[in-house]
């Protein structure tokens, strides 16, 4: 006769794979089946509740005028001028005044950051649209939300091998231990699939607003630089390596514009000016 453990461990376990399986859901602009924890609505307040304190941990915002009105004006432009304007998400676009981070990241529902430290880095327009169109990317695509029904499930699994492996006495942290590090290398996969998506979306966003997505690679070209002299830059401990990446980028380039990118498509002015 089983253990009652392990009754409670396989229920556990089915109510957990139940509940991530009731999260499915189509995603209305990119058409991918998603399990999501989050509605469209409870992202943008949960985004929109998370702005002071991320905005605090930076730095809050750059005293600028002119480089927080340049970062603003861009990223409405990249909504407005793709599938993002016709979402529910509420776009922020806030830079922050961190001159040692280099990153950027979007919270879910809609707000997006940059660093200054990461602004400081870019050259022109274009690449500064290649970020943010990464960062909305990620909003769009609804990985905060997604990551978070995996976290749940992992959390779940995680707790029934802990209650299995506590039949045999001494082995249930050991166990538990295990089971949370292979969630983790599972989430930390998914993530890097992520990351190549918002890539993917972060060239049509910028392509639709005008700018040349060979930007994009430049962007990648600075922060491999970066890494290679000793400055890692924050941007890379939640992103794929810059080469990897780059491939998937000139691929998902030459997928839209087979014919070669159209001379139309500009890389902007440049930033320099707007350092000082």
């Amino acid at each position: 006769m089983k253990s009652p453990r392990l009754w409670i461990a396989a229920a556990i376990v089915i109510l957990g794979l139940l509940s991530y399986w009731a999260k499915r859901s189509v995603n209305p602009i990119t058409g991918e089946t998603q399990h999501v924890a989050l509605t469209a609505d409870q992202e943008v307040a949960l985004g929109m509740q998370s702005v002071p304190a991320m905005s605090q941990q930076f730095g809050g915002d750059d005293p600028d005028i002119a480089v927080r009105t340049e970062v603003t004006a861009l990223g409405e432009r990249l909504v407005q001028n793709s599938d993002a304007g016709k979402s529910q998400y509420r776009f922020q676009f806030h830079a922050l005044n961190d001159p040692n981070t280099i990153n950027a990241f979007a919270l879910p529902g809609g707000p997006v950051f940059i660093t200054r430290g990461l602004l400081n880095e870019l050259q022109n327009e274009g690449q500064l649209a290649g970020v943010l169109g990464h960062e909305i990317g990620h909003v769009i695509a609804r990985h905060a939300a997604e990551q978070m029904a995996k976290s749940q499930l992992a959390q779940m699994l995680v707790g029934a091998t802990a209650v299995a492996a506590s039949e045999r006495e001494g082995h249930g942290n050991e166990a538990a231990m295990l089971a949370a590090f292979a969630a983790q290398m599972a989430q930390l996969r998914y993530s890097r699939k992520d990351e190549l998506e918002a890539d993917t979306l972060g060239v049509r966003i910028m392509s639709e607003a005008g700018y040349d997505p060979r930007a994009l690679l430049g962007v990648m070209q600075i922060l491999a630089r970066d890494s290679r002299g000793g400055r890692q830059p924050e941007f890379l401990s939640t992103h794929p390596d810059p080469g990897n990446r780059a491939d998937k980028i000139r691929a998902a380039i030459n997928q839209r514009f087979p014919s070669g990118v159209p001379s139309t498509l500009i890389l902007g002015k440049q930033l320099a000016e707007q350092k000082n």
